[in-house]
């Protein structure tokens, strides 16, 4: 990290702005040599986190006016010397300045070296660095308070303290090991079983909302089926508030699958519009059909729409069947009932809605459906830390279970050295989380997600 880096913080094109950031030992120095402050006395004081009027020079040629911030290390974001030089908005003015700090010492950054500076340094761990991605890329208000959540710490702090347990309890083998087992062998056994239990059950605990927390982060793949010309069509279409899907009153108008994203309450719907399920001898027809049949494989939400005023066909009892987990019956085109009887339907299980898409009834209800099934009739704040990673999630599992193995070992009788192998492999994985221990080439390819100048 000895290289001074320097790239635009904006994206390209114009605005009424565009910043870059300059970081590293000789940021400074190549300051002093291209910006010229209105105000010199005030520059000459080393003020922290001012902002400062000027000109910004390319040896005698002035490139633009601009405001420099100056964040000095230790406390910048990424622990070294910061400016950041606000300019005006046109991608030549910023280009210009950008060649002008390469000139003079500075390199083009790698997509997200500033923010692995900022790890390295010890201001980010690597759940806080990951959650300035997903607040970046965050599309609901959720998903956004739950990145802002983990940047905050919360999550590390739960984690960081399940490594501590790990630690005492592994320390607890090391004396073990140096201790004849037959001295006090119930005494020290009881007692290692309690604190790995007790690492377990923090564990789960942790690992019990993260479903909830990915779903927050990535959205809910959603597929819409039923049959043809039951409004399926129409629904997405209300509810991505556009004429996103071609509605008519001939069957199969819908072929292909649609996709459209849409926030229902907070919760990001990943939605698949799919072709009419029904038996046809129209090839084009039949392969939409095929396709509505996989993606309700790996859906984690099916909206089978169904009409109100019909009893469910064998492939609508076929569909709530196979996938009553996760199915939201919406009993459609309500409107249509004389006496809003819907006493022809007979089921058992899942959870059906009167609803009409004509007359916007039942989306209230469909949206409490989806939130009860993403948070499991449990409320989750803002501020609570989920885990929502895959990478995260994938280690603490891991975690949990190399601990169980731990248990299961004291209960054959195991040697102490023989326990200190699953303690270690547990320890290693949940130090990964944070990034206690973790190898260089995960650290590129965690911080190469990140676009340059972050």
């Amino acid at each position: 990290m000895e290289d001074t880096i320097v790239a635009m913080a904006t994206a390209m094109g114009e605005a009424s702005i565009h910043v870059l950031r300059l970081s590293g030992s000789k940021a400074g120095l190549i300051i002093e040599e291209c910006f010229k402050p209105q105000n010199r006395e005030r520059w000459a004081s080393y003020d922290n986190f001012t902002l400062n009027l000027g000109l910004f020079h390319d040896e005698s040629t002035i490139l633009d006016e601009v405001l420099v911030g100056r964040m000095l290390a230790p406390t910048s974001y990424t622990g070294e010397d910061v400016y950041e030089i606000n300019c005006h908005g046109g991608p030549f003015v910023a280009q210009r300045i950008l060649q002008a700090c390469i000139r003079h010492g500075a390199r083009l950054a790698e997509p997200g070296e500033f923010s692995k500076r900022a790890f390295l340094n010890g201001k980010l761990d690597l759940i806080q660095a990951e959650a300035v991605i997903d607040l970046i890329s965050s599309r609901t208000e959720t998903s956004a308070n739950l990145a802002l959540s983990q940047l905050s710490g919360g999550l590390s702090d739960k984690i960081t303290q399940l490594r501590e347990e790990i630690l005492e309890i592994l320390a607890y083998i090391e004396a073990g090991i140096d201790f004849p087992e037959d001295d006090v062998e119930s005494l020290d056994r009881s007692t290692l079983e309690s604190l790995i239990k007790r690492s377990v059950k923090n564990a789960d605990l942790l690992l019990a909302g993260s479903k909830t927390g990915k779903i927050i982060r990535d959205g809910l793949l959603t597929v819409i089926v039923g049959q043809p010309n039951v409004g399926k069509s129409s629904l997405l279409n209300a509810l991505v508030r556009e004429e996103r899907a071609i509605v008519t009153d001939i069957p199969g108008t819908t072929r292909d699958e649609i996709r459209e994203s849409v926030n229902v309450g907070g919760i990001l719907l990943q939605l698949v519009d799919t072709a009419g399920i029904c038996e046809s001898n129209d090839l084009v027809e039949r392969l939409g059909i095929e396709r509505a049949w996989n993606t309700m494989k790996c859906a984690e939400l099916i909206l089978l729409v169904v009409q109100a005023n019909q009893p469910l066909t064998d492939v609508e009892n076929q569909i709530l069947k196979q996938y009553s987990e996760k199915v939201i019956v919406l009993l459609n085109k309500i409107d249509l009932l004389k006496d809003g009887d819907i006493s022809n339907h007979c089921y058992d299980k899942g959870v059906f809605i009167p609803f009409s898409v004509l007359q916007h009834k039942g989306f209230n209800e469909l949206e409490d459906a989806i939130k009860k099934r993403v948070y499991y009739g449990v409320t989750v704040q803002s501020t609570d830390p989920l885990l929502s990673n895959v990478r995260q999630i994938a280690l603490l599992s891991n975690c949990a279970q190399s601990l169980r193995q731990a248990i299961a070992s004291i209960g054959l009788g195991m040697p102490w050295d023989i326990l200190s192998i699953d303690i270690r492999q547990a320890l290693q994985q949940v130090s990964e989380i944070t990034g206690h221990n973790v190898q260089e080439s995960l650290l590129d390819d965690i911080f190469s997600r990140f676009c340059i100048g972050k």
